[in-house]
């Protein structure tokens, strides 16, 4: 059996910089499913269709090609062959992200992806239903939270520090909105595994929250 970390929670709660920091610990392959999620949102984009249109997200996701490597130690996201890495990052893309991740099609291509890697390798997995839905069987689950003040004033920060002007209240308006979709969406959505340990981050260092994982892994 594989050695699988399951990292689940909100936006903005830091899974993807601790997911990362633990694979490169313990050494296993970092699989950031948000990045999948975001790729296909830049793709249905692409094809201008917008998050409510769920007919066309169904029929149009599956001729899009989604895949994961490693090159020189970075992860790179590939869309139909294109890295599509500085491309994923936006505000756009996280909205259209959130809305078509609950589509069952996109969904079901995505996760059996997903779940492919992991009977493969040793994996360390973040996203909104990883120890629910896509690794129930993870040997550490853990559900990653902070406050929504803390949450977007890091979001706030990583924005600003790129140049782009944005604003405080609507980040934290638009984090809050996101919650209450990834929350009450009808499929897989996000919740605290039962057997997840939860850790608030809102106190803690990146080093910290990093520590208390691999701390969880009893085979390291």
């Amino acid at each position: 059996m594989n050695h699988n970390i399951a990292i689940d929670g909100p936006a903005g709660a830091g899974k993807s910089t601790i997911a990362k920091k633990i694979a490169e610990k313990l050494r296993v392959i970092y699989v950031d499913t948000g990045a999948m999620y975001r790729a296909m949102a830049l793709f249905l984009l692409r094809q201008g269709i917008d998050p409510g249109e769920s007919e066309k997200i169904s029929e149009k996701c599956e001729e899009a090609e989604i895949t994961i490597r490693y090159e020189n130690g970075e992860q790179v996201v590939l869309l139909n062959g294109e890295n599509v890495n500085a491309l994923i990052r936006t505000e756009e893309v996280s909205n259209m992200a959130s809305g078509s991740s609950a589509n069952p099609q996109v969904r079901k291509k995505l996760v059996r992806l997903q779940q492919e890697l992991a009977a493969r390798e040793d994996v360390v997995m973040d996203g909104r239903d990883i120890g629910t839905c896509v690794l129930p069987d993870a040997a550490v689950k853990v559900y990653l939270t902070a406050s929504v003040a803390v949450r977007a004033g890091r979001r706030y920060e990583e924005l600003t520090a790129k140049g782009e002007v944005c604003s405080l209240s609507e980040i934290e308006r638009d984090i809050e909105e996101r919650d209450r979709r990834d929350m009450t969406r009808e499929i897989s959505p996000l919740r605290q595994a039962e057997d997840a340990v939860l850790i608030d981050s809102s106190d803690m260092s990146i080093g910290e929250v990093v520590d208390a994982v691999i701390g969880l892994c009893v085979w390291k």
